[in-house]
């Protein structure tokens, strides 16, 4: 059985949970509280991620505050998301859904993400909160509570004064919690502290058995030394006491960090758009991934040369490539594979401007098993900048990527159009595919960054096109 097995296991044995889970109730209440007066302005959110929902204390917070959304709980006990079910019967607006949240499976973006008194059993916090992080939608908000440095003091004085070494975990600082917010926004933790007065040592014991709560990587006491430590935390003065040191994390996605460049098929002119758009909008750069680096240099290199970018706004690919091949086929052919999870957007700053981030082909380009181009574009939740031919045949291939990138959800800054300027079937992308046309680039020769200089003055600039994309 695994360590995630064995927990999930305690909280599917745990009985008594909703009246021994005080604090829990505490601190679901507060953080819906600090939802409240941090969510979105302009509107509520539509659709809500919560991670480990236990019997529903959030949950029922979260129905309270945002009546019409949609919520999905997820908990990786099943006994809990019955628990919780049974407590909302009636919520035709709720899904509950069994999940590990350090192997998210559910399909974003939302808009809300929430976890109260979960996070503390995440082994590995900061792959966790990128994962999470490119599930929200531009602008979403993520809120967290956990337990932090501190914690359980008077509990683990007890341990020391009975001379046994205390299995309770180590809690993170609000410092450390800070640091590990993901790339792509700006967020904030604060804690405070919460005492809880069990009626005894041993009641506090049942309690946390109660909860599930007893889980822990080290050898738990044997019974002579946990009666040891009850007996040197009754003697304490005054009533027995347990703090707990809550911290309460507000993160919010950028509202836009940059763009997507795709385009109608292969060789329609994404890189050189690509250019471009970050010299017009003095951007960085980012191709997630790279192949046919044996035929010819990287897009990166061409684009690093072409716009004069500064290394330093040029980021490195996930994955490349030597084959001129699909990425999936490419990474093959390297007798490799590419998980797709682990492409997560750069640690960006503003302050290096928008990302230009170029994809490998078209829309529907394989990058692995049952994921195409337009997977990762879904999950980086940019707005997606569509570059396609002027010529003849531009209107069925542009109309059709168009379509597939809405069915996706996804928000579509512009298109580009490449070549000789063709009117009528410029009118047809604009009316049909109800899109702006951000500019119309000639063919220029020789190609390089005097001609991209020239191209980028046809361009709007990034704050008209981060304003007026929906």
């Amino acid at each position: 059985m695994t360590r995630k097995d064995r927990i999930a296991a305690r909280f599917d044995a745990a009985q008594g949970y909703e009246q021994a889970a005080r604090v829990q109730r505490i601190a679901a209440r507060e953080l819906a509280h600090r939802i409240a007066a941090h969510h979105a302005p302009g509107g509520t959110p539509a659709r809500i991620l919560e991670i480990g929902c236990g019997t529903g204390f959030l949950t029922r917070e979260l129905r309270r505050l945002f009546p019409a959304a949609h919520i999905t709980a997820t908990d990786i006990a099943p006994t809990m998301l019955d628990r919780t079910g049974r407590q909302m019967a009636d919520d035709d607006r709720l899904s509950l859904h069994r999940m590990d949240a350090e192997a998210p499976d559910v399909e974003g973006p939302f808009d809300l993400i929430c976890s109260s008194m979960a996070m503390q059993w995440f082994p590995h916090r900061p792959r966790t909160l990128r994962m999470l992080g490119n599930l929200l939608a531009p602008g979403g908000q993520m809120a967290l509570s956990t337990l932090c440095v501190g914690s359980f003091r008077q509990w683990r004085d007890a341990y020391a004064q009975a001379g046994v070494v205390c299995p309770v975990p180590d809690y993170p600082a609000i410092e450390q919690l800070q640091a590990e917010w993901p790339a792509g926004g700006a967020g904030m933790w604060h804690d405070t502290e919460v005492v809880d007065t069990p009626a005894t040592p041993l009641a506090f014991v049942r309690e946390l058995r109660a909860i599930g709560a007893t889980h822990t990587d080290h050898a738990p006491a044997t019974g002579g030394q946990l009666r040891r430590v009850m007996t040197a935390a009754a003697g304490t003065d005054g009533p027995f006491t347990v703090s707990y040191q809550v911290g309460y994390g507000l993160f919010r996605r950028a509202l836009w960090p940059g763009v997507f460049v795709t385009g109608t098929d292969t060789d329609v002119g994404k890189t050189v758009t690509s250019a471009t758009l970050v010299k017009a909008w003095d951007a960085a750069y980012w191709k997630p991934l790279q192949s046919g680096t044996d035929d010819a240099p990287s897009d990166s290199m061409g684009v690093r040369q072409l716009a004069g970018l500064d290394p330093a706004r040029l980021y490195p690919p996930a994955a490349t490539f030597g084959a001129s091949l699909s990425p999936e086929d490419a990474a093959h052919v390297a007798h490799t594979r590419i998980d797709p999870a682990m492409i997560t957007l750069p640690r960006h700053v503003a302050s290096k401007g928008p990302l230009v981030v170029e994809g490998a082909g078209g829309v529907f380009v394989p990058i692995a098993e049952n994921y195409l181009m337009v997977d990762l574009m879904a999950r980086l939740a940019l707005p997606v900048v569509l570059v396609a031919r002027s010529q003849l045949g531009t209107i069925n291939h542009t109309l059709l990527s168009l379509a597939a990138l809405r069915a996706r959800g996804l928000h579509v800054a512009g298109v580009i159009l490449n070549g000789p300027p063709e009117p009528h079937g410029r009118s047809a992308i604009e009316r049909h595919g109800r899109v702006r046309i951000l500019a119309e680039f000639p063919t220029m020769t020789p190609m390089g960054p005097d001609a991209v200089a020239q191209l980028a003055t046809r361009l709007p600039t990034w704050e008209q096109v981060a304003r007026d994309t929906p």
